[in-house]
C-alpha cells in the first residue's frame, strides 16, 4: 500500500510541477496535468520523439527512461551543475517545481540535439585541425564536465546499474556449504536469474546497495526495515519443476542467532540445545537475536524434490514422491564410515572427487573415518583394496520438522509420510497436527493463530480447518546426510522463492582460491540431476 500511495502522490506532485513549468517553454499549462500528454509534451522539449514516451510502460525499464528524461530537461532549462543533475534524479516533482518557481530559469530549447550539434562541431574541428576553434569550442562548452564529476557520475550509474541487474535480472552466488556436494560443490560461483520464476519486486528498500544483510566487519544489519513494501511478483517464465536446484530465502531465518560461524533460527536452537557453537551460548543467554523480512533472511540452495500437492515419504534413504520411488541425483550423496588399511594408496582420491572437504581422517586410517560419498565413489573406494570398509552410517532422529510425537521418531533416512501444500487446498486441523502447519498459518500467510481452551483460533475465529493461500515446495540438498533442508525447518513458500540457478561462473577448490581452481567446473550448467 505504501508504494501505491508514494506512487499517486508523486505522480500528482509532478503533474502539478509540469503544469507550472511548461508555460515557461511555450506549452499549455493544462498539459502538464494530463495523464500521457503530460509526457509527450515532456519528450518534444527535451528533443525526444513522442513516442519515446512509449518506454514509460515497460516495468524497470522505465525507471532509467525516467531518469533520462529528468536530467534531459533541467538540461533543457541550462542547468548543467552536478546538484541539478542529481536533484533531478532523486525526485523530479520537486526539481522541477523549484525550476517552476524561479524566474531566473529559462527555457533554452530541446538539450539532446543541441548537444549532438556542439559535439559534432567539436568533431568537425578536430578533424580539420582547427586548434583555434576546437580551444573556443572547449572554453565555452556549457557540456563540459570536469574530471571529479566524469567520475562520480560513472561511478554513481555503475553502482546504479549493478544494483538494479543484482535486485532484477541476475544475482551471483556462491556455494558456502557441501549440502549440494557433487552437483554444486564449495566454492562454486553462481550466476542466478531471478525472471525465470517471477521477477520479485523489493519489499525492503532502505538498503545498502549490492549487500544483502549484512554489512561486512562492521556486524551490522545492511537495511532498514521501514519503509517496507507489500510482496508482488511480475509473471513467471517458467515454474519450478521437480528436482530444480533453485535458490530462495531461508524461511526459518526470520529470527536468528549470528555467531561468526553461521546464523541459527531461534525455533532451531530451542529444538536442538545442544548445538556445539562457542559463539551461541552467549546469544542464547541474552536473548540477542535479529528479526529480519522475509526479503533479507539468508539465501539457500536445494533441489526441489516435492511440489504442491505431493505426498512425499523417506524410506531407507530413499525418497518416495506419491508412493513412487523418486529420481536420485547422479551424484546423491551420504555419509559413511571409512577404514582403510595401512599402505594403501590414496592419491586417486582427488581425481575422484574425494577432496579434503569430503573426507576427515582425525583418527589415522585404520580407524572409522567420516567420509560423505555418492554410489560411484564408494565403488572406487572400495576397489583400492579387499580390506577397505565403507558403511553408511545412521542418522539423527528428533528435531525434525514439525516435531510433533510422530515425527521424534523419524530420522532424516526414515521420514514422513508428509503433504506439501497446495494454493486451494483445504486440510483439516486438530491439536496433533498443528504444529505441521503453525508457520504457514501463521508467519508465511500471515495470520493471528492462537490455542484458547483446546480449540484452535483463526483471526479470532475458531477453526477445525484451513484453506492454504499459496504454493509450498519441499527442498533438500543432494547430500542427504550433510544437508539441512525442508526435513529441519518445513516449507518453502512460492513468496520465498528467489530464483533459477543458470551456470557456474566460477570455481575455487574447497572454497580457497589459494588451493586452486576448478578449470573444468567453470561454464557448467548448474541445472545438472
Amino acid at each position: 500500500m505504501f508504494i501505491i500511495v508514494y506512487l499517486l502522490v508523486s505522480y500528482l506532485l509532478l503533474s502539478i510541477s509540469l503544469y507550472l513549468l511548461f508555460p515557461k517553454a511555450g506549452v499549455d499549462a493544462v498539459k502538464g496535468l494530463i495523464p500521457g500528454v503530460n509526457f509527450v509534451e515532456w519528450c518534444k522539449l527535451i528533443g525526444r520523439k513522442p513516442t519515446y514516451a512509449l518506454l514509460l510502460l515497460i516495468p524497470l525499464v522505465n525507471i532509467f527512461i525516467f531518469c533520462g528524461m529528468a536530467v534531459d530537461l533541467v538540461r533543457s532549462f541550462k542547468l548543467y551543475d552536478y546538484k541539478d543533475t542529481v536533484g533531478a534524479v532523486l525526485y523530479a516533482p520537486a526539481k522541477i517545481y523549484f525550476m517552476s518557481k524561479n524566474d531566473v530559469i529559462q527555457y533554452d530549447g530541446p538539450t539532446i540535439p543541441k548537444e549532438k550539434a556542439y559535439s559534432e562541431a567539436i568533431a568537425s574541428a578536430m578533424k580539420s585541425d582547427n586548434t583555434y576553434e576546437l580551444k573556443k569550442l572547449h572554453e565555452n562548452n556549457p557540456y563540459k564536465k570536469t574530471t571529479a564529476r566524469e567520475w562520480a557520475e560513472s561511478l554513481f550509474f555503475a553502482v546504479f546499474a549493478a544494483a538494479f541487474i543484482r535486485m532484477f535480472l541476475i544475482e551471483a552466488y556462491v556455494i558456502p556449504t557441501p549440502s549440494m556436494e557433487g552437483s554444486l560443490n564449495v566454492g562454486d560461483y553462481l550466476f542466478v536469474s531471478k525472471a525465470h520464476y517471477g521477477i520479485r519486486m523489493p519489499q525492503t528498500v532502505a538498503m545498502i546497495p549490492l549487500l544483502h544483510n549484512r554489512i561486512p566487519m562492521l556486524n551490522t544489519e545492511s537495511y532498514l526495515k521501514s519503509p517496507s513494501l507489500k510482496y508482488t511478483r511480475l509473471p513467471a517464465i517458467t515454474n519450478v519443476k521437480r528436482n530444480d536446484p533453485f535458490v530462495f530465502n531461508w524461511p526459518a531465518g526470520d529470527s536468528v542467532y549470528i555467531t561468526p560461524s553461521r546464523s541459527y533460527s531461534v525455533d532451531q536452537v530451542r529444538r536442538n540445545p545442544g548445538i556445539q557453537d562457542p559463539g551461541l551460548a552467549k546469544l542464547v543467554r541474552k536473548k540477542d537475536f535479529i528479526v529480519r523480512p522475509m526479503d533479507k533472511t539468508d539465501f539457500y540452495i536445494k533441489r526441489a524434490v516435492g511440489l504442491p500437492g505431493d505426498k512425499l515419504e523417506i524410506k531407507n534413504r530413499q525418497l518416495f514422491i506419491n508412493d513412487d520411488e523418486a529420481k536420485n541425483p547422479e551424484h546423491l550423496q551420504f555419509h559413511y564410515d571409512v577404514t582403510v588399511p595401512s599402505g594403501v594408496n590414496l592419491k586417486k582420491l582427488d581425481d575422484w572427487g574425494i577432496d579434503e572437504g569430503d573426507w576427515y581422517f582425525p583418527h589415522g586410517l585404520t580407524k572409522p573415518n567420516h567420509v560423505y560419498l555418492d554410489k560411484e565413489q564408494v565403488k572406487k573406494l572400495k576397489s583400492l583394496d579387499s580390506e577397505v570398509s565403507v558403511v553408511v552410517r545412521g542418522h539423527r532422529t528428533g528435531g525434525l520438522f514439525p516435531n510433533t510425537s510422530a515425527s521424534k521418531k523419524w530420522s532424516v533416512d526414515n521420514y514422513g509420510p508428509i503433504t506439501i501444500p497446495a494454493a486451494g487446498q483445504t486440510v483439516n486441523l486438530t491439536v496433533d497436527n498443528l504444529p505441521m502447519y503453525r508457520r504457514v498459518i501463521g508467519v508465511y500467510e500471515h495470520h493471528d493463530l492462537a490455542i484458547a481452551n483446546g480449540q484452535i483460533m483463526i483471526d479470532g475465529k475458531a477453526a477445525t480447518s484451513y484453506t492454504f493461500e499459496q504454493d509450498y515446495y519441499w527442498a533438500m540438498g543432494d547430500n542427504r546426510h550433510a544437508s539441512e533442508d525442508s526435513r529441519a525447518w518445513g516449507f518453502v513458500p512460492a513468496d520465498h522463492i528467489v530464483g533459477k540457478p543458470l551456470f557456474i561462473w566460477f570455481s575455487t577448490k574447497e572454497g580457497s582460491i589459494f588451493k586452486g581452481i576448478n578449470w573444468n567446473r567453470i561454464f557448467r550448467s548448474a541445472n545438472t540431476d
